[in-house]
């Protein structure tokens, strides 16, 4: 019976050491910092990874993550200096560096969050309303994401916070100001398309105008070209009609009758009313022609 109750014993002696020496170790991750808080207090920071020891039932371990954390605010309106409506989507990293003033201060990730959450909006009220909405959307966004994260980083200093970066994921118009600026910038596009065709239809007329003129002093040169030729021809002709009258004027008088008789006599409407004894028949009666009228010298062909 005794050797009983002193095994019970024992064991429960076991049991309770066993649950004392459990209460009094904690490991410390790689991810994480401890503190460790007496009936209420934080009496030490533990910032290296490992096994560490604490009073059973008397001292409690808070761990505090001191990864790069995560902050997604939400979209918020900013009225930049030239009046410009901005809806503005932004985001920021942060690690908690002073685990026991982040205890203090702020108690939790989750208060951390929402303190962080309103010096990052103030931030981006006060920096963005400085600028104008095309430094925001386009020619300094870098420098201005900086002087937003200095600004809450040093703010967060003081809740154990360091802020690693800010960035802004989007800014726009809100979507009425986003249709009025769409039409006003089709209307200023429709405008100068106009624009360039009036001023190319003018180019065109003036090319137009240009080679028409250029083809009318072609054309007349040419013409002018055109008729000198022929009159020089012409007198070429003339003059070789001439040297074969002299060479024989018989046979050449013969020669220009014939031809006179085929295009007297074709088949046309022309009526002729000749008498039987002109020169013009002298052919008819005496093929030396010599009968009738003297002839007369003949006209150049035409």
């Amino acid at each position: 019976m005794r050797w009983n109750i002193a095994g019970g014993g024992l064991i429960v002696l076991l049991a309770v050491a066993l649950l004392v020496a459990y209460s009094s170790f904690f490991s410390v991750y790689q991810t994480q910092q401890a503190i460790v808080v007496r009936l209420g207090q934080p009496v030490r920071v533990i910032n290296e990874p490992g096994l560490n020891v604490k009073l059973p039932f008397v001292d409690s371990v808070i761990g505090v993550d001191k990864r790069i954390l995560d902050l997604e605010a939400p979209p918020q309106e900013v009225i930049a200096s030239d009046q410009k409506r901005l809806v503005v989507d932004a985001f920021a990293r942060y690690r908690i560096k002073d685990a026991l003033r982040f205890y203090q201060t702020l108690g939790s990730q989750q208060g951390a969050n929402s303190q962080l959450s309103i010096l990052l909006n103030s931030a981006l009220r006060r920096v963005l309303g400085e600028v104008t909405f095309t430094h925001v959307v386009r020619d300094q966004r870098a420098q201005l994401m900086a002087r937003i994260r200095d600004l809450v980083d040093a703010e967060a200093t003081n809740y154990g916070i360091e802020v690693v970066d800010v960035r802004i994921r989007r800014a726009d118009l809100p979507e009425q100001n986003s249709q009025a600026v769409y039409q006003r910038m089709q209307t200023e596009r429709q405008r100068e398309a106009a624009e360039f065709r009036a001023q190319g239809a003018q180019r065109g007329q003036e090319i137009r105008s240009r080679a028409d003129r250029e083809v009318t002093v072609l054309v007349a040169e040419a013409t002018s070209k055109a008729e000198q030729t022929r009159g020089e021809g012409d007198a070429q002709r003339n003059e070789i009609f001439a040297a074969a009258f002299n060479q024989d004027p018989d046979f050449f008088s013969f020669y220009r009758s014939m031809q006179a008789y085929e295009a007297a006599m074709r088949s046309t409407d022309t009526r002729l009313l000749l008498k039987p004894d002109s020169s013009f028949f002298r052919y008819f009666g005496d093929p030396s022609g010599k009968s009738g009228a003297p002839a007369a010298p003949p006209a150049p062909a035409r």
